[in-house]
């Protein structure tokens, strides 16, 4: 007689042992989140302060930035080490790592996502050349991200004379993951989620590290009655199943199934960008694209993007890609964002990174928090925060081309756009062009060693990735180029022989084309 593996929630939380190493999969924003789980391993410890002392490993950022996701587990009793691959969900846990309350490093995401395969096979660690020249460079930081953090996860080695990083691997004592349905046995479906993201990887890493896996799905099916082809992750590898009737899709959308790929929708009109600072910088962005072109697009500005491509009537003109997996569709933004609508594909996130880091991408628009006069790229440390990188050393020292994006200057400033250019009513607060980078999450050296194109866009301005560092290749018709950009960055780029003017249609009303945005991109 077989036993069931569905547990109560608080049963299976109980399961975790003190000092353990836990693995949370899933996606920022509540996106394939087992936060029903999480939670209750947060309440199981304020009753019984147990388990303490937990390593957290979360290869993507998680949490809706108000306390859930990752932050579940913000006590330093309960946590004492997090490594992470993205962290600006989770403002609590930040918090304990800026005031080094634990031990917090940062590594990129798709190092983390292969690392599980490793793990899985037994393996001693990877070797990549992700992150070389950035703060993941143990020449620099070595992925710390605070003085708690000790020892060492990266190391430096050469190989062919060749120079690589190695990523130590190391056991998996719990795995938590999220499907859509499990039957008695734990096989479990992923038909209902928004992407597929290391679960497997996950669950693999630690089984065969001699640890437990708990899956937290919506569906409970009997046992036997699931197609094995929908099944991702066999019941082999799974130890127990929670069952949340009130499981979402993301903390935004209850449920869609244009965003699971079971229902293919009207592309319909997209919503148009505003005028603003934000869409002259996706419509200069959108000039880089050449038809036919891989594309990933970063969280936040870069999503305009596709907004102006689809007002443009060119919404078929390229591939979307994400990398928690998706090929084509349009990609969801704000706490959605990790999920596409139409996709052609779902992957797994690791055959993504797999294709990223060998070259697959044509090109990638990324923002930037601060540049400096090399051309070096901050995203993931500023301002008294901990934002991490995810997936973007990976994309950006992967794609062919690499286009920055970002206002010209950070906090709040009164810009009026027309036909005519810019006028600047008020400056910004903030410098984003700066003298020396609080993190290098994009190295321009290793970019210009691998004669990577390289642009800068902003809305006053274009810079390129020369020789000898950063140079200003177009300026905005309305701006004074000494008093509204080189007297507001910290030091004196590079000024092309020929610097051109912006065109000055990025500035003015839109023209709305009459085709829609179909699903083909």
């Amino acid at each position: 007689m077989f036993k069931s593996k569905v547990y109560a929630v608080d049963e299976a939380v109980s399961k975790i042992p003190p000092g353990a190493t836990v693995l949370v999969d899933g996606s920022g924003g509540g996106v394939n989140e087992p936060g029903y789980i999480l939670a209750a391993l947060k309440k199981r410890f304020e009753r019984y302060g147990s388990p303490g002392g937990l390593t957290v490993v979360h290869p993507s950022g998680m949490g809706d930035g108000q306390g859930g996701g990752i932050d579940y587990l913000a006590n330093p009793r309960l946590v004492r080490k997090v490594i992470g691959g993205h962290w600006s969900w989770c403002r609590q846990m930040q918090d304990l790592a800026v005031t080094d309350q634990i031990e917090a490093w940062c590594l990129p995401q798709g190092v983390m996502s292969h690392l599980l395969r490793v793990i899985a096979s037994n393996g001693p660690g990877l070797i990549s050349r992700v992150g070389l020249g950035t703060f993941v460079d143990p020449r620099i930081d070595g992925g710390r991200i605070n003085q708690r953090a000790t020892g060492e996860h990266v190391r430096l080695m050469t190989l062919e004379e060749e120079e690589f990083l190695f990523f130590r691997a190391f056991p998996i004592d719990v795995a938590i993951i999220r499907g859509s349905v499990a039957d008695e046995d734990g096989n479990m479906t992923m038909d209902e989620e928004g992407l597929n993201a290391e679960t497997l990887s996950a669950a693999q890493a630690a089984k065969n590290s001699g640890g437990m896996v708990i899956a937290q799905v919506k569906h409970l099916a009997a046992r036997g009655s699931l197609d094995p082809r929908r099944v991702k992750v066999p019941g082999v590898l799974v130890d127990a199943v929670v069952v949340c009737q009130e499981q979402r899709l993301s903390f935004a959308t209850e449920c869609d199934p244009s965003l699971t790929g079971t229902l293919r929708i009207p592309g319909g009109q997209f919503p148009l960008l505003p005028m603003s600072a934000r869409k002259v910088i996706a419509r200069r962005a959108a000039k880089t694209l050449q038809e036919g072109d891989i594309v990933n697009l970063g969280y936040g500005m870069p999503d305009g993007v596709a907004s102006v491509l689809a007002e443009q009537g060119q919404g078929d003109m390229v591939t979307f890609t994400l990398e928690q997996g998706h090929i084509g569709g349009i990609p969801a933004t704000g706490s959605d964002f990790g999920m596409v609508r139409n996709p052609q594909a779902m992957l797994d996130a690791g055959y993504q990174f797999d294709w990223y880091d060998g070259g697959g991408l044509d090109i990638a628009i990324l923002s930037f928090a601060e540049v400096d006069q090399q051309g070096n790229v901050n995203v993931s440390k500023f301002g008294g925060r901990v934002a991490g990188i995810g997936g973007f050393v990976n994309i950006s020292q992967g794609a062919h081309r690499v286009v920055f994006v970002g206002t010209f200057k950070a906090g709040k400033q009164r810009q009026h756009f027309s036909s005519d250019g810019i006028k600047i009513e008020a400056e910004g607060h903030a410098r984003k062009f700066v003298n020396k980078l609080e993190q290098i999450s994009f190295s321009a050296f290793y970019a210009s060693k691998r004669n990577q194109p390289v642009i800068y866009i902003t809305e006053r301005c274009v810079f390129e990735l020369g020789p000898e560092g950063l140079v200003l290749t177009e300026i905005a018709p309305g701006v004074d180029l000494e008093k509204d950009i080189l007297a507001q960055m910290d030091f004196r780029p590079g000024i092309a022989s020929t610097l051109k003017m912006m065109d000055p249609a990025l500035f003015g009303s839109p023209v709305i084309a009459q085709s829609t945005v179909g699903a083909c991109s």
